[in-house]
């Protein structure tokens, strides 16, 4: 007999159904038989034993239901139980339920008893060969437990026993408390009303897009009752994710300000703890102090962790620390050549191009350093006592911590432990009595299933390392799965930011002009918004020094050059060094005015700072992510600028060019080893002669400029950025290193080309440089366009073209 296959869906459930009735049917005939003896076992103890009704009726009681519980638990051992899997009917999938309840229920009890039956029988067989047998019984044996036990407490031995627990946990306290207390100290909670931080989400410029993102989540966060109506689900994590300085914990401290709820934060440094399992302890007192607080003010706390790479790295890495956040391209030119604080272009801090890799860096070399909250013995005691890391500290405890924040997270939403505790345990003992019926008409003889808490525990967690560097378990969705990103201020993003502090304090009726603000944002290369309020308050702290109530635009011009580069040397140079300086500074501003069209100069020094003794700056006028040939050559010839106009106006060029030559050396490498930027083809014009004769002169001119570059190129040792691929392995290769040269010979005889055709332009910049001795902004924009610079017609077929090195 064959089955077609519309029949197998109703012939494979058939045996689990005829089972499971028949469970159903033998279960009825055993209650009904339970029911029948109670009578009878009523009266025998009523009129045989002799004890009064309420007794009678007890025992009877307990007597059937144990009975029913035997058979229950005897059948179920040799009997299967019925599946219901894929069946339908909520009454069947509950009635299995409440059987498996009940089985278990009483198997429990019987286990219980027996292994009570087997202590006393010991006892008993123990005491058997200590006495006469015929003066022991089992029931005395039975009976002379209670008196042992009464002994031990009369006799003082309890005491003891207490005292031996607590003497423990009282040393361990001694131990461990200290250091629990550190982790716990740096719990901070603020409930509404403790703190204003003054800060509103107007007050958090320059991130549009992530302010109205993290808007978006806590206005659900605050009233999302029609979102969940509608079949939405409120996130509960919000992860912000950028570099240092990028407003990540100002815009948590606005949440906290505006949000009407506690606001409890810690330090994700906070979660490294001396010794293994510390940790989590600090993370389930966070837990609870969250709960109670949102408990006591309505139902939603918000819990902010800052740094939370410290606790939620991935856990296969843990212990093996983690880069900073950048979102450049690892092959960036600024991971080569990246000098001081403002991350110059050389070593002696002369060239400044502002780019968004440049940005991405700087902010990531401003991050801080992980600073354990213990002292230094702490970290040695540890590592004394868990030998190879196993205490927190050491990097092998760490993955607790993450572990338990997320069952933490995952948890806040269920149903609190002792009441589903305690509901379990009564319902279950009211269906093992077999004759409490679970519903009374309509009306349910149970205590109601538990359901979640309705407070709501939202976390918020702050970072400044890559998304991919944390543990995915932690980013996913139904934790901290909405990101938020945050990136390094624009100059649009500037100009946001001293909109708002310009108007904070008092100032200049001429730095209200949209002139005057847009060259503040464009000259605060690198700026985060809190250098730009820290240079308002310094320029109004010089302004008052001076008697002025009001500062304009000289004093926050001065307050941010000391910022940047420390309070400027007012030591004169040598007239002729002075003018040498300015000679090479104004060779760096004509070239990048020039060859580098999609930026713009924003200053132009001679003031000494530091190792420089003058600076250019420039900013890139439009977000970009990748750059063309001519430009990098463009920035190549920008570099080489300050060297041609020194053999231009002087013939020699001064050991000044020496981090110039550095970094062009890096960049023509850079450029042939990691962007496959080889040298231009050279243009002959229009030389006549075969194509052997043409071949023949092209490469006469590379060798040329190959000798120029060889001159150019820094071979001075493998320091600095000559330690790392792929320059270092350019350079120690005989043709790749013939190419860089070429590149550095072309950008070379640009630079000096352009120099000596506008030689008056550029000594008339030096003037006006030695004369001003810095200048911002327009000013230098301004000083370039009027110099009216042209590029020249060069005929590399002539000798005199070309220049002598």
């Amino acid at each position: 007999m064959t089955l077609a296959a519309g029949d197998l869906g109703t012939a494979a459930p058939a045996q689990p159904n005829q089972l499971a009735s028949q469970w159903r049917r033998f279960g009825r005939v055993a209650t009904l038989v339970a029911a029948i003896t109670f009578p009878v076992l009523f009266v025998w103890f009523h009129n045989q034993v002799g004890w009064g009704v309420g007794w009678s009726l007890l025992a009877s009681f307990l007597c059937v239901i144990v009975f029913r519980g035997a058979v229950d638990v005897v059948s179920r051992r040799f009997i299967p139980w019925p599946t219901l899997f894929g069946q339908e009917g909520e009454a069947a999938r509950e009635e299995d339920v409440v059987n498996r309840r009940r089985v278990w229920y009483w198997r429990k009890r019987f286990r219980l008893v027996f292994w009570i039956v087997l202590i006393i029988t010991i006892v008993w067989v123990i005491r058997l060969f200590v006495r006469d047998p015929g003066e022991q019984s089992w029931v005395d044996a039975a009976l002379s437990i209670p008196h042992a036990v009464g002994y031990l407490f009369s006799s003082g031995i309890w005491l003891q026993m207490i005292i031996l627990p607590f003497f423990f946990i009282f040393n361990f306290l001694i131990l461990f408390g200290p250091l629990a207390f550190m982790g716990i100290s740096q719990i901070r909670s603020y409930e509404p009303g403790d703190a204003d931080w003054g800060v509103k989400l107007d007050d958090v410029r320059g991130q549009a897009e992530a302010k109205e993102e993290v808007r978006r989540v806590v206005n659900l966060w605050q009233s999302g009752e029609a979102f969940e109506g509608a079949g939405g689900k409120r996130e509960r994590g919000l992860l912000l994710l950028g570099a240092p300085g990028t407003g990540k914990t100002m815009l948590s401290k606005a949440i906290a300000t505006n949000f009407n709820a506690p606001f409890v934060s810690i330090p994700g440094s906070g979660f490294a703890q001396t010794f293994i399992g510390m940790d989590v302890v600090i993370v389930r007192f966070l837990s609870a102090k969250a709960k109670r607080l949102a408990r006591k003010w309505g139902g939603q706390c918000i819990v902010f962790i800052d740094e939370i790479d410290a606790v939620g790295m991935r856990r296969q890495s843990l212990g093996q620390g983690g880069s900073g956040f950048t979102t450049a391209d690892p092959a960036s030119f600024h991971d080569y050549c990246f000098y001081g604080p403002n991350g110059a272009l050389t070593p002696t801090g002369d060239l400044v191009l502002e780019t968004r890799a440049w940005r991405e860096r700087l902010f990531q070399e401003r991050a801080p350093q992980s600073v354990s909250p213990y002292p230094a013995f702490v970290g040695r005691l540890s590592n004394f006592v868990f030998p190879g890391g196993m205490g927190g500290m050491g990097g092998g405890g760490g993955g607790l911590a993450l572990n338990q924040l997320l069952i933490v997270m995952d948890g806040i939403g269920d149903p609190p432990f002792w009441r589903r505790f305690w509901t379990n345990r009564l319902n279950t003992f009211l269906d093992a009595t077999y004759i409490i019926p679970r519903r009374l008409g309509k009306a349910s003889a149970r205590l109601p299933k538990p359901k979640p808490r309705t407070e709501q525990i939202f976390f918020v967690g702050a970072c400044n390392v890559p998304l991919e560097v944390l543990d995915p378990a932690l980013t996913r969705p139904g934790r901290m799965g909405r990101h938020v990103w945050f990136r390094t201020p624009t100059k649009q993003d500037r100009l946001d930011v001293f909109n708002l502090y310009l108007g904070k304090v008092d100032h200049e009726p001429d730095l209200d002009t949209d002139k005057r603000r847009q060259e503040l944002a464009r000259i605060t290369n690198g700026y985060s918004p809190a250098m730009i309020e820290q240079v308002c308050s310094m320029a109004l702290t010089v302004a008052h020094f001076e008697g002025r109530e009001r500062f304009g635009w000289t004093d926050i011009v001065d307050a941010m050059t000391t910022i940047e580069s420390g309070t400027a040397v007012n030591q004169e140079y040598v007239p002729e060094e002075t003018r040498a300086v300015a000679i090479h500074e104004a060779g760096h501003a004509v070239c990048a005015h020039v060859y580098m069209r999609g930026t713009e100069s924003t200053r132009l020094s001679i003031r000494k700072r530091g190792r420089s003794l003058g600076h250019h700056q420039a900013l890139e006028k439009e977000e970009r992510f990748s750059s063309w040939r001519h430009e990098e050559m463009g920035r190549l010839t920008w570099t080489l600028g300050a060297m041609a106009a020194e053999r231009v106006f002087y013939g020699e060029n001064s050991t000044g060019v020496g981090g110039d030559v550095q970094s062009a050396t890096a960049r023509a490498a850079w450029m042939v080893g990691s962007c496959a930027m080889a040298p231009e083809t050279i243009d002959l014009g229009a030389s006549s002669g075969t194509e052997d004769e043409v071949d023949e002169l092209r490469k006469k001119m590379e060798k040329r400029f190959q000798r120029i570059g060889t001159q150019i190129m820094n071979r001075s040792g493998s320091g600095g950025p000559f330690q790392q691929d792929p320059i270092a392995g350019v350079l120690s290769d005989p043709e790749k290193r013939a190419m860089a040269t070429q590149l550095l010979g072309q950008a070379y005889m640009r630079a000096h080309l352009l120099v000596e055709a506008n030689r008056e332009a550029v000594d008339h910049i030096a003037s006006v440089l030695v004369e001003r001795r810095e200048l911002h902004g327009d000013e230098v924009v301004e000083l370039l366009e009027h110099a009216s610079l042209s590029i020249p017609e060069a005929d590399l077929t002539k000798d005199e073209t070309w220049p002598t090195l």
